[in-house]
């Protein structure tokens, strides 16, 4: 946050937080916007897509499905945090569509069903596809 807050020239990023955290915002109803927007921009045209693993080291226990396991940009196994991500290329460009945090066995909560990342990969292709992507 503290990142976003100095692009944005903010001299404190407590307020981002805030506003982050507190917008009684659906993300739902923005995911569904976004998507929405990417389909009108490529008017049919087919993309590529590119399924990545990506991981945040993460200090703690505040945040949910925070474990030792690897963490790709450090190359090595750390506490941290993983997600799946479905990403769109097209003419040079490449674009985030959909993503999916991975939920380490051990990290589940009641109610949680454990996947594989290729699992949370297949699901998120199985979703473009129901998107129209």
């Amino acid at each position: 946050m503290r990142e976003i807050a100095k692009v944005l020239g903010l001299e404190n990023a407590q307020g981002l937080h805030h506003f982050m955290t507190r917008s009684p915002w659906d993300i739902h109803q923005h995911r569904n916007s976004r998507i929405q927007l990417i389909s009108n921009h490529l008017k049919g045209r087919k993309i590529r897509v590119i399924i990545d693993e990506t991981g945040d080291p993460k200090k703690g226990k505040k945040h949910d499905y925070v474990a030792r396991q690897y963490i790709g940009r450090l190359g090595k196994v750390e506490n941290g945090i993983v997600s799946v991500v479905a990403y769109g290329l097209i003419e040079g460009i490449t674009f985030p569509i959909l993503f999916e945090v991975f939920k380490p066995q051990k990290c589940l909560k009641p109610g949680d069903v454990y996947k594989t990342k290729p699992q949370i990969a297949a699901g998120l292709i199985e979703e473009m596809v129901h998107l129209g992507l």
